[in-house]
């Protein structure tokens, strides 16, 4: 059997100044004519990627790139080839993109890609796009008043997980009912880690599976106009999640936590092996600082997931 090839991508998204994404058509010629797509393309030989991208924008586009950052490397195997796509956004750059390889192409605020017949590379990126760099987990023994305190001391348009172990689960739907307009209010999303039934019943912004609980669930339990992530120890767990519909994972310990004093963190290295290529958002955790953000990012992380780090003593 004929080895099938593994192709290294740099792929670019442009957002301009209103927050709309720059998708490209491919041309008449080429594999997967007519699909939409993020421009980019092969990484060549002693190419870094961030070289590599500035090229393949300047060869399709005739822009040059200033400013990008990384934002989801992943694996995608198709029947004839495997691709391993590099993506970073690109929010800066000199020039005005026009077609120089005869493509069309459009500005598209994220949600009106579903609308385009693209590759299916590119939902696993706009959940990237979409998904914020902050993922706040409440202190466990937190009180409503203590919250409702200090919610617009954290990053808007984070996502915030109610993570309160010690309430009942009637405690905590009363809690989370408060809560919630509070945390709108603040531009946050409320993630709840009980039963998944309540998130429609109050209206909440997303599902939190432990471990243990995603073991039990064979689809989706969440609709999918909300988020849905999953705590994961391993490439397995992270795996299982993405086979179950997770919008993205939490993986960790990366550092030794006040939680888990003694237990062994997997290090920036450790965390990146674990994460692997897998075409999913994983927010590092772990004794975590917010000014660990740019290293996480580094080491494949969408952003990071911390309690101390958001909520200072």
């Amino acid at each position: 059997m004929t080895d099938v090839p593994l192709i290294d991508v740099a792929c670019g998204v442009l957002i301009d100044g209103d927050g709309r994404l720059l998708i490209a058509q491919r041309p008449v010629g080429k594999i997967a004519a007519g699909k939409w797509e993020f421009p980019g393309g092969k990484i060549e030989p002693g190419e870094t990627v961030l070289q590599a991208l500035t090229r393949e924008l300047n060869e399709e586009l005739g822009i040059t790139v200033r400013r990008a950052r990384p934002l989801l490397r992943f694996r995608h195997d198709y029947r004839d080839r495997h691709v391993l796509l590099d993506t970073w956004c690109v929010d800066d750059w000199n020039g005005e993109p026009v077609s120089r390889e005869g493509q069309d192409f459009a500005w598209l605020p994220a949600d009106d890609l579903a609308t385009l017949d693209v590759l299916p590379t590119v939902a696993p990126i706009v959940t990237a796009l979409r998904l914020p760099q902050h993922y706040v987990f409440t202190p466990p023994e937190a009180t409503l008043v203590d919250l409702l305190m200090r919610l617009t001391a954290l990053p808007r348009g984070a996502l915030l997980r109610l993570r309160l172990p010690t309430l009942s689960s009637r405690e905590y739907l009363a809690l989370a009912t408060h809560l919630l307009p509070a945390a709108h209010a603040a531009g946050l999303k409320l993630i709840l880690d009980r039963e998944p039934a309540m998130v429609d019943a109050i209206g909440a912004d997303g599902w939190h599976a432990t471990s243990a609980a995603l073991a039990r669930y064979g689809a989706r339990p969440v609709d999918p106009a909300r988020w849905f992530g999953a705590s994961v120890h391993d490439a397995a767990q992270l795996r299982a999640a993405q086979i179950v519909g997770a919008d993205f994972a939490v993986l960790g310990p990366v550092f030794e936590t006040k939680t888990h004093p003694g237990a062994p963190g997997l290090g920036w290295s450790g965390f990146s092996e674990r994460r692997g290529v897998i075409g999913l958002p994983v927010y590092a955790l772990g004794g975590l600082a917010q000014g660990d953000l740019f290293e996480a990012r580094r080491h494949g992380a969408q952003g990071i997931a911390a309690i101390s780090a958001y909520w200072p003593r």
